[in-house]
């Protein structure tokens, strides 16, 4: 059982300190920080933002982040940016089953190294926009950190556990839990074995719950489940490599200690873990499949009232309770794009060949639904109550259309008979 302790809450100003008397009280900067400390600040947002959407933490640290050598580029082939890095595909469904992670003794793969690009869209330049990526991972960072200058990485582990060390503590993920990692504050992975996750990497606006309406005051993801580090800083000494995103590329340097230095922090700007199973599901209990935006856990909203730069929405344990309707997902077009993956269990629209750690893409108006087998089990199912049950899939839904990788088109695992899923659909018009 970890000893972590966390702060609770999704947009709280929080307050912590590892060593009594580290934070300042009254001021953000005094002339003198106490115990030899330097105030540096990290702002999320611009200045001018609405206090209601402005972020920014306090950090208050033994060397400040300005110290730091000069960097070079770092070669990383398979982590891509933006729809410019993208490959032309029709218009057509996509499936690709799990793919492997190599032993460490083959290939030696940190967070860093072992990052897939499988889809991507937008314009890192712009804010707009993002990437799904797979993360392949054998091995912890050790002396080693990577920070993302471009956008917010939202990390759903699927195979193996993480711990998290961020520049504002540590953070432990396990699969069913997802992590929340800022724009450019600086953290490192550690596994234990084997490792599988998805990355969701947004250059535009931060995720942010969305809201409720209709629905009310309370329900989807509790503000409070929402779990933040205390402060906590490393020791050791000896250089430590920092590799940066930024503007699509990636550099490194060489430091001479360490970036997780901070021993007190105050602020609103904050990694954070969230835990799937607090999700307050929401669903019909009349009749007809309820719309997938009632299962968003976060949003990015774009320049368009209701149109997402990003929506991470999840399908959850839940009972199925509806009379005279077909349960699973209707046949559908969508003006979103949906890039879809499974943590575990099953996916109920589609029981065989979606296995954990797979993935399945439908862009914008392209036609998707339950395959043929599901089709035939929903229509003749008795309408009984019944609970979805030890099951977790995601997508990553954006207004902009994905564009897949030469990774995920050429090297990765690709369901070539995909299409045939939906083949026994045929014509079932009965002349009256």
């Amino acid at each position: 059982m970890s000893d972590l302790k966390y702060q609770n809450g999704f947009g709280n100003h929080f307050a912590t300190e590892a060593v009594p008397g580290a934070l300042p009280q009254g001021r953000n900067s005094p002339q003198q920080v106490a115990l030899g400390l330097y105030a540096e600040l990290v702002s999320g947002s611009a200045f001018t933002a609405p206090r209601a959407e402005n972020l920014r933490s306090w950090l208050y640290r033994r060397q400040p982040s300005v110290v730091t050598g000069a960097y070079r580029p770092y070669a990383q082939p398979w982590l891509k940016t933006g729809a410019a890095e993208g490959q032309p595909m029709p218009p057509d469904p996509l499936r690709w089953h799990p793919v492997p992670i190599p032993r460490a003794e083959e290939q030696a793969l940190d967070f860093v190294d072992g990052l897939r690009t499988v889809v991507v869209n937008g314009d890192v330049e712009a804010q707009s926009g993002m990437a799904a990526h797979l993360a392949l991972v054998n091995r912890s960072m050790a002396r080693r950190a990577f920070v993302n200058a471009d956008g917010e990485m939202l990390l759903v582990p699927q195979e193996g556990a993480l711990r998290l060390v961020t520049e504002l503590g540590v953070l432990e993920v396990k699969p069913g839990e997802i992590a929340l990692l800022p724009r450019g504050i600086a953290f490192k992975v550690e596994v234990q074995g084997p490792t599988r996750l998805y990355v969701c990497e947004n250059y535009g606006a931060p995720f942010r719950l969305p809201e409720l309406g209709p629905i009310g005051s309370n329900g989807l993801a509790n503000p409070r489940d929402f779990l933040a580090p205390v402060a906590a800083f490393e020791d050791g000494e000896g250089p430590y490599e920092i590799v940066k995103k930024y503007g699509g590329a990636l550099w490194r340097n060489e430091q001479a200690g360490t970036p997780f230095n901070v021993v007190a922090w105050h602020g609103n700007l904050a990694p954070l873990k969230y835990d799937t199973v607090n999700f307050m599901t929401i669903g019909s209990i009349s009749f007809d499949h309820p719309d997938p935006s009632i299962f968003t856990v976060l949003t990015s909203p774009s320049d368009t009232p209701g149109t997402a730069n990003c929506d991470f929405v999840i399908f959850p344990p839940r009972w199925m309770v509806a009379e005279d309707t077909f349960r699973p997902p209707w046949y559908h077009r969508n003006l979103m794009s949906e890039f879809m993956g499974l943590v575990y269990g099953q996916y109920d629209a589609k029981p065989e060949g979606f296995k954990p750690g797979g993935m399945s893409l439908h862009n914008g108006m392209v036609p998707h639904g339950p395959d043929a087998e599901a089709f035939e089990k929903a229509s003749t199912a008795p309408l009984a109550p019944h609970k979805l049950d030890n099951t977790l899939a995601f997508m990553f839904e954006s207004r902009w259309r994905f564009r897949p990788t030469a990774f995920a088109l050429q090297e990765a695992p690709r369901d070539a008979a995909y299409a045939e899923c939906w083949a026994g659909l045929g014509d079932r018009f009965q002349q009256p």
